[in-house]
């Protein structure tokens, strides 16, 4: 018992040492170029500089029947590109961002595109990472071969994609909690292969353009060369263009409970694949705190978890299980899984559920609380302790539209959830009886 007061002292003493022990830099705000956003972090540690274009360009504006064409008209923009000096190949693409000792790359998620540059911040250098990106986002080729390549490619990942449970288990997964969305469509051979040249055109001329775009800058620039950045890269990008059909509605948590929740899909697989959850929040939701914290007491604290002390520790029922709300900027997602023996998924649900109910309804105890504190307090240094981690944390900021002081006061914000905070949160936001259940694997019935 003395121990455990000893930790708990030296747990509370720590919130005030963080502030001291490592410095937050601040984020400016620098003007907007092209209707884009700019944001700059200036660290003189390396001389390096890491710059991130967001794009609102994600997969959920996929038309009807082509799902995976955000992907791919990202994707193709490093295969080729029509410059000031004539055509790029993707070779010559590729060597050039190797002699420069850079890193260029781009790729779509449900929400936004995201370009990735690294660079030394040496000016010469710079500048020509800066202008090969800059080509990259405004002028790619789209050649039909490399299109049928890459789309023959894809449908040969989907295909051995398909022969694994956890694959199965995430697509019905992401169907069943945003349903008619297009958030819940996944792509497919036939939506893949329905995708043409014109199309990857039609998306970029629509989607690329300046008013769409957040850029965030960490590194060893100054202000001056931050803006001589962005304007660099944007050049040759419209600041704006035709209007863009809203999204249709995301699904909201129902009031009433769901008749049919549970989907049991079975699968030639050693073990089950089980996994819950419904939509939750998005990051700017003023609740964002006490669902961190309670939710690293439920499931996202690792061996000191709840579920982890019920099913692996108590039961010996999986090596491990999972909880954890991915916020975004329009909506957010609860999840919380466990892979366990084929013959044992009944009761790993029914263990899973029993304990992710019983927070909810009963919340954390005092100490558990005061050690989520601690542990997350103490690791926030560990978030921004390289560029690329700051970078991630600027870009969240800037498409989460949330104070540019964030940073500043996150620890802060921890300490200050209470008890009654997190049990109202998961109260507010969590049932039950609107979970939605993927099994994938278990042959038998597992339990509701």
């Amino acid at each position: 018992m003395r121990a455990l007061q000893k930790a708990f002292t030296i747990g509370f003493l720590s919130f005030g040492l963080i502030h001291s022990a490592h410095a937050i830099l601040p984020i400016e705000k620098l003007d907007a170029y092209k209707g884009a956003k700019v944001y700059l972090v200036q660290t003189k540690t390396l001389p390096m500089v890491d710059i991130e274009i967001s794009i609102d360009a994600g997969d959920r504006y996929d038309p009807s029947g082509k799902s995976g064409l955000a992907d791919m008209t990202a994707a193709q923009m490093s295969y080729g590109v029509r410059g000031d000096k004539g055509i790029l190949t993707e070779a010559q693409i590729a060597d050039e961002i190797a002699d420069l000792g850079a890193n260029i790359g781009i790729s779509a998620g449900g929400e936004r595109a995201v370009m990735r540059i690294r660079s030394l911040s040496r000016k010469d250098l710079r500048d020509r990472a800066v202008q090969l990106a800059a080509t990259m986002l405004s002028s790619p080729l789209y050649d039909a071969k490399i299109l049928e390549r890459e789309k023959q490619r894809s449908i040969t990942n989907l295909l051995e994609a398909q022969t694994k449970p956890e694959f199965t288990l995430e697509r019905r997964f992401k169907k069943m909690v945003y349903g008619n969305n297009p958030l819940g469509d996944s792509p497919t051979v036939k939506s893949v292969g329905a995708v043409n040249v014109a199309d990857l055109q039609q998306f970029h001329k629509t989607f690329y353009r300046g008013d769409r775009m957040i850029v965030s800058i960490v590194g060893d620039v100054s202000r001056s060369q931050a803006e001589e950045i962005v304007q660099g890269l944007l050049q040759k990008i419209p600041a704006s263009g035709p209007a863009i059909a809203p999204l249709p509605p995301l699904p909201r948590s129902p009031v009433e409970p769901l008749a049919e929740r549970e989907i049991q899909i079975p699968f030639d697989s050693q073990q089950a694949h089980i996994t819950m959850g419904m939509t939750a929040i998005p990051r700017n939701n003023p609740d964002f705190f006490p669902l961190l914290v309670g939710n690293y007491i439920l499931g996202g604290g690792g061996f000191v978890s709840r579920l982890m002390s019920e099913v692996r520790e108590n039961r010996g029922l999986a090596y491990s299980v999972f909880s954890y709300f991915a916020p975004g900027k329009d909506t957010g997602i609860f999840q919380a899984g466990l892979q366990t023996k084929n013959e044992q998924a009944a009761i790993a649900l029914e263990v899973m559920s029993s304990t992710i109910a019983n927070f909810i309804a009963q919340g954390p105890s005092p100490s558990e609380l005061i050690a989520a504190k601690s542990n997350l307090v103490n690791g926030f240094p560990l978030r921004i302790d390289n560029n690329r981690k700051l970078l991630d944390n600027v870009s969240s900021i800037a498409w989460n539209e949330l104070p540019i002081d964030t940073l500043d006061v996150w620890t802060k914000q921890v300490e200050a959830v209470t008890l009654d905070q997190v049990k109202t949160a998961f109260q507010k936001y969590l049932a039950m009886d609107r979970m939605k259940i993927v099994v994938v694997g278990a042959q038998n019935k597992a339990a509701p």
